[in-house]
């Protein structure tokens, strides 16, 4: 299913990132002209369920004239996705909610879906084709969720995910932080998002105020995958929240044609350094229907991450992990029994 379009934000009570997340590139031909590209450059799939969406600022970080650009290539969809594979599936981790909203996946932490809205498609996503609209709950049925987390004393963290948690709305965000905080077993606030890197602007001073305040010890999970990603309005974005006692981590996935090279890792892994931010998962693919084309060969994993371990110090190696449909957590892709 699609991630259904954010909310219209209406003049003068619009900010710029609302702005930036209704104003993005939704049409393969107008993101080629952009990049200087001819419409006969790559095979664009102009009828995808999933469909492209790419904000502007991200857009504008790729390269003119490059068919290849690591950031197009994540972004642009493509008739090779039409393609079937064995093993591709719509649900590749069997992903059940507990209650409308919540998913309990591993001990000890459970998965909240804010929103199914996203500011960006990914081609990749394993959730392209999620149910959102069957596992949203209204503010009203929230309170499944709250009950549920309340009766499990052994739940020490929530996960706020999506779609992006992030391109909701502070009021509503500040509200599920308030009903989190009331949980006295809760300790932990985790944030997956990738807004932080596609729209800059969603840093704002009202997020950096709710995210200083809570109580609950707070991470923010960013989403790059190549370093091209993060420039200044990125490390710009993210230094604030760092300095306000936020712990910022990344996970990347490792993508063919974007990021399975040596060079490219080790250069994400240096610029993450550089502007605060730790190197945390690099996932490998989640095999997705429409996502094969992106599979990278085990044995060239096994070769990047030693290839990585030679060149960076250790806390820059991101864990190489796998996603297995009811494990107890995720996988690490090179343990010993592996190597």
């Amino acid at each position: 299913m699609i991630a259904r379009s954010p909310a219209k934000w209406q003049g003068r009570d619009a900010e710029p990132w609302q702005l930036a997340l209704q104003t993005v590139v939704s049409e393969g031909g107008e993101l080629l002209d952009l990049l200087d590209l001819a419409p006969q450059a790559l095979p664009i799939d102009r009828g995808q369920t999933f469909s492209l969406r790419v904000p502007r600022a991200f857009v504008a970080r790729m390269q003119r004239g490059a068919p290849d650009d690591p950031l197009l290539t994540q972004v642009l969809p493509l008739l090779v996705e039409r393609e079937a594979h064995a093993g591709f599936s719509p649900d590749p981790l069997a992903e059940v909610t507990a209650v409308p909203g919540l998913i309990h996946k591993y001990r000890g932490r459970v998965l909240l879906i804010v929103t199914g809205h996203c500011a960006i498609h990914c081609r990749y996503c394993f959730r392209r084709h999620f149910p959102y609209a069957a596992s949203q709950p209204s503010r009203t049925d929230w309170s499944q969720a709250f009950d549920y987390i309340r009766r499990d004393p052994t739940l020490g963290e929530v996960i706020l995910s999506g779609g992006d948690p992030l391109s909701a709305p502070d009021r509503h965000l500040q509200w599920l932080i308030d009903q989190i905080e009331t949980i006295d077993h809760v300790r932990r606030l985790r944030i997956h998002s990738r807004l932080p890197v596609v729209i800059p602007q969603r840093v704002t001073p009202a997020l950096i105020t709710m995210l200083s305040r809570t109580r609950l010890h707070t991470s923010l999970v960013i989403h790059a995958n190549h370093a091209q990603e993060l420039d200044d309005s990125v490390a710009a974005a993210l230094d604030p929240l760092r300095r306000a006692g936020v712990t910022l981590l990344n996970q990347s996935v490792l993508l063919a044609g974007v990021n399975d090279d040596a060079d490219a890792l080790s250069d994400l892994s240096e610029r993450l350094f550089q502007i605060g931010v730790l190197p945390y998962y690099l996932h490998l693919l989640d095999r997705v229907a429409g996502a094969a084309h992106f599979a990278v060969d085990e044995a060239r994993v096994r070769a990047l991450h030693d290839a990585l371990l030679a060149r960076l110090p250790g806390y820059l190696v991101p864990r190489f992990v796998r996603e297995v449909p009811h494990a107890v957590s995720k996988r690490p892709f090179l343990a010993a029994a592996e190597r």
